[in-house]
């Protein structure tokens, strides 16, 4: 059973348990005292599975459980046990004949292990990792004052909870009515809920740290404004020059509908930007009418950071009639994409993306296919308002490609959610991920290629004598189609691909050895991934959050120029996080302990899913500050993004003038 799987079950028999609890409570005080020892033994046996379960979990890392193993179990087993020393005797004399079994302190007894294992659930979902002093002291508090204010309603003022049952009853009266009895377990309830999650929340994450220790000091400061791309094209290279204007614009899809579109010269995708190896590439950005401003990041490709297009950090956002200008070499050879990143969760959706494709200057690549005269098609796919397009720039789905004519498909995931890819009709190899050759990629067919968002896969094959056609998330109509000559149109349909195996990465190609010992990290940082209540921008918010922590308050990661990093990245949210590091690529070092043994992959945003731990890591020769965030744009806009910064590097855009990397102040 996957870590995933073991977290929900765990949260179905904590929801269980919370259940069990409060219904032997209620039914223990309305004097049904049958159903109610049948109820506090199922509470009983139902948390003793729980114990397994984080047991369970345990075994797949701390993370999952540290919360459960150090406040949740111990304050329900406590309350637990007491309740059923206490209650649980009572309605077994009951069931012998020997009293009714109802009493006082046998209620508060069992409905406090009610408030206690509701309270375990509030902080698993609310406040998460890291476990702090001062959530255990706040729960625990709560917890004891729900069960105190359960006490006074049981137990009117001047009466001792063991024995108000006997005397209320010899008074011919009920202990309580229900309706005041529901009423006021309702708001304990409620006060063991609010308290134990947003009360807490908002004290300091004192465990919050990234880890790695302090940088290495430089003696003097380097403002990013200086680390700007400069220089000539290197011999035989030319200066490529774009103007690139984000303007609000009417587009027409392949399809046909036309939507209100954000985009870069009145299209989308932007215009495509080509490079050969060498090459200067030379981008001026202007602005006509986004009025929240825009910029230029070139996603996975390592520009110096004062090109890197990040607002509030490596430039100021380009507000309506103003203009930027972005300089750098192209000698990064791959497909890349660049998109704006202020309010990216908006400007991305809307059009403000394009490609970036950088070819060698020799004409070779790592595959086998090099023909001058290939089919070479840059394929964005792209959500809009519910549909997946995949086209080229020319908005075309449909290709004529001859016979043994050598093919490459660039993928480019410009959503925020993942892709499913499948190839039909041709075996292939998966030459590329993001950017970066494999290393001997086999020839593959019937599989699915999982594409997290942000990232890139370039596919390689020798088109066959029969047509070949590309399914996203399997869609059996939609997608591109590729035909020999005198094909008709329509005759090829994709079967049904659901059940196709996913291509693992990490076992797929040969291995080389890498340009490092990744077991000798210089810093080394655990980003624990989920949701709560957290500070986002100085707003309390549920958030997606690092370490318990929503952005800009989680501490930045200290590297120094030479260092080796290693990130471990691990998610106990329900969501899959596709994680993005600017201005560096990032050797998949293990996925959930289980080492990389193919082809080494270097990817600039990899999905972690729900439950999974990654092990990455990378050489940090690019100085800068640089963002280290979720791809998918909403999670980042809602607090899950840092800093990785380099010792002695400042910044002079900060604050509302710069804007946030992704929020608009």
């Amino acid at each position: 059973m996957t870590t995933a799987l073991w977290i929900i079950v765990d949260h179905a028999v904590a929801l269980l348990s919370v259940a069990t609890w409060f219904a032997a409570g209620v039914t223990l005080a309305l004097r049904r005292t049958r159903l109610a020892l049948a109820l506090l033994v199922a509470a009983v046996l139902v948390t003793l599975v729980r114990v397994v379960t984080v047991a369970m979990l345990a075994g797949r890392g701390w993370w999952f459980v540290q919360e459960k193993v150090l406040l949740g179990l111990p304050m329900l087993g406590a309350a637990g046990a007491v309740a059923a020393l206490l209650a649980g005797r009572q309605l077994l004399s009951a069931r012998r004949g020997q009293g009714d079994g109802w009493s006082a302190g046998g209620v508060v007894s069992v409905l406090t292990a009610g408030y206690a294992a509701l309270a375990g659930l509030v902080v698993t979902f609310l406040v998460g990792y890291p476990l702090t002093l001062s959530t255990v002291l706040i729960t625990i508090s709560v917890v004891g004052t729900a069960a105190l204010l359960t006490a006074r309603v049981v137990a009117p003022p001047g009466e001792n909870t063991a024995d108000a049952g006997v005397a209320q009853a010899s008074e011919g009266r009920r202990p309580m009515s229900r309706r005041r009895f529901i009423g006021w377990t309702g708001g304990a309830v409620v006060v063991t809920a609010a308290g134990a999650g947003s009360g807490m929340s908002f004290l300091p994450a004192d465990s919050a740290t990234m880890g790695g220790g302090p940088g290495r000091s430089s003696r003097v400061p380097v403002s990013v404004a200086d680390l700007r791309g400069s220089g000539p094209p290197a011999p035989g290279g030319t200066v490529r020059r774009y103007v690139l204007t984000a303007k609000k614009a009417t587009v027409r899809l392949p399809s046909g509908r036309e939507i209100d579109a954000w985009t870069y010269n009145g299209q989308v995708p932007g215009p495509a930007i080509t490079a050969t190896q060498g090459d200067l590439i030379e981008v001026r950005l202007c602005n006509a009418d986004i009025d929240g401003g825009v910029t230029l990041h070139w996603h996975g490709y390592d520009v110096p950071c004062g090109e890197d297009g990040a607002p509030g950090v490596t430039q100021l956002t380009v507000r309506p009639g103003a203009d930027f200008l972005y300089r750098f070499r192209a000698d990064q050879v791959g497909t890349y994409w660049y998109h704006t990143h202020h309010a990216s969760h908006v400007g991305v959706r809307k059009g403000l993306y394009g490609t970036l494709v950088v070819k060698p200057r020799d004409g070779q690549r790592a595959d086998e296919y090099t023909a001058a005269d290939q089919v070479d098609l840059t394929l964005p796919v792209h959500t809009f308002g519910g549909t997946v397009v995949i086209a080229d720039r020319d908005g075309q789905t449909e290709h004529p490609a001859p016979p043994a004519t050598p093919v490459r498909l660039r993928l480019i995931n410009t959503d925020s959610e993942p892709h499913r890819i499948v190839l039909a009709g041709t075996r292939f190899q998966l030459a590329a991920v993001d950017g970066r050759d494999l290393n001997q990629p086999g020839e593959v067919s019937d599989v699915g290629l999982h594409l997290p968002a942000g990232g890139r896969y370039d596919l390689v094959f020798l088109m066959p004598d029969t047509s070949v056609a590309l399914a996203v998330d399997d869609d059996r109509d939609g997608g591109l189609r590729l035909r020999p000559h005198g094909d008709a149109p329509g005759e090829t349909r994709i079967e049904d691909t659901s059940g196709l195996p996913e291509l693992d990465l990490l076992r797929y190609g040969a291995p080389v050895a890498v340009p490092f010992d990744t077991r000798n990290a210089d810093r080394h940082f655990t980003m624990v991934l989920d949701r709560g209540v957290a500070m986002v921008d100085g707003r309390p918010a549920y958030a997606h959050t690092i370490n318990g922590r929503g952005h800009p308050s989680i501490p930045d990661q200290i590297v120094a120029n030479g260092d080796l990093v290693r990130f471990t990245v691990v998610n106990r949210s329900p969501e899959t996080h596709p994680w993005h590091l600017h201005g560096h690529s990032l050797l998949i070092l293990s996925r959930d302990g289980k080492p990389s043994i193919g082809s080494p992959v270097w990817m600039d945003t990899f999905d972690v899913r729900p439950g999974e731990k990654w092990e990455v890591a990378f050489r940090a020769t690019n100085p800068g500050i640089w963002m280290n965030h979720c791809h998918n744009l909403p999670h980042a806009h809602q607090g899950m993004m840092l800093r990785l910064h380099y010792d002695g590097v400042t910044t002079p855009f900060g604050g509302p003038r710069g804007g946030s990397p992704d929020h608009d102040h």
